[in-house]
């Protein structure tokens, strides 16, 4: 059986993945949901009315699966599948918005869900700049929590001084955007550390594309897979204006 290359797919990844073949997959790079209904009657939701400015933005954007006994469940089963078809060696890179606090952490389940099921490599902070959300700590990082199948070497294209600490600014979603945007650059940092060209990469929760976009740029072969249909949509656009990298 051949994988769809080159496609964003509109659905359940779950349901996708299982239907793939054993190590077929070079790398994972995704955003998944966080279990802290983001956006949804939280501070982010009302940052507007909290801090003073135009209420007409405190539009709710709820994230499926992102209610906590939902998203754990479906983040140990997306491991579960991603053990199984990325190739030995291969990694798994996940961001996690809880930066070290937030009303639960997060970013320890999820480290050891992921050296159980793979093997825990790194945590890498992604350093946004500025200042986000939060009243008595506010948020200036993320992580990007990083995991290997095991049996052998990974692929590394950085050097003996790559650092586990990337800066690169924040971007502030618009109202059509997925709410948990994340920067193309940042896609592309891990993508190019953990993969070659003509590498197949895939994004489970593709969102509205940003790593399929720093894929395609990069010249690796990509799957995106999203159960939103607004957002595939969106992933089509940004997928026909981008070029190959030459």
């Amino acid at each position: 059986m051949t994988i769809p290359l080159n496609q964003i797919i509109q659905g359940d990844c779950l349901e996708v993945m299982r239907g793939w073949p054993d190590k077929c997959v070079d790398l994972i790079v995704t955003d998944p949901p966080y279990g802290l209904d983001y956006n949804n009657g939280d501070l982010a939701h009302n940052r507007e009315k909290v801090f003073g400015g135009d209420t007409s933005k405190s539009v709710a954007r709820p994230i499926a699966n992102d209610g906590a006994t939902h998203a754990i469940d479906l983040f140990e089963k997306m491991l579960i599948e991603a053990a199984r078809v990325l190739k030995v060696g291969s990694c798994c890179c996940c961001c996690c918005c809880c930066g070290g606090g937030g009303p639960k952490p997060l970013f320890a389940e999820w480290t050891l869900l992921m050296d159980k099921i793979l093997k825990f490599k790194q945590a890498v902070v992604w350093d946004k700049g500025g200042l986000g959300m939060g009243i008595h700590y506010r948020r200036n990082y993320e992580f990007m929590l990083v995991a290997q199948r095991p049996g052998g070497p990974c692929t590394w294209n950085g050097g003996k001084n790559t650092p586990n600490v990337f800066r690169i600014p924040k971007i502030i979603p618009q109202a059509d955007e997925h709410p948990t945007a994340k920067p193309i650059q940042l896609m592309q940092w891990f993508i190019h550390l953990h993969s070659n060209p003509g590498d197949v990469v895939v994004d489970p929760f593709a969102g509205h594309g940003p790593t399929l976009v720093a894929a395609k740029s990069l010249g690796r072969d990509f799957i995106g897979i999203e159960l939103e249909p607004s957002y595939v949509a969106i992933c089509k656009e940004r997928l026909k204006q981008e070029q190959l990298a030459l």
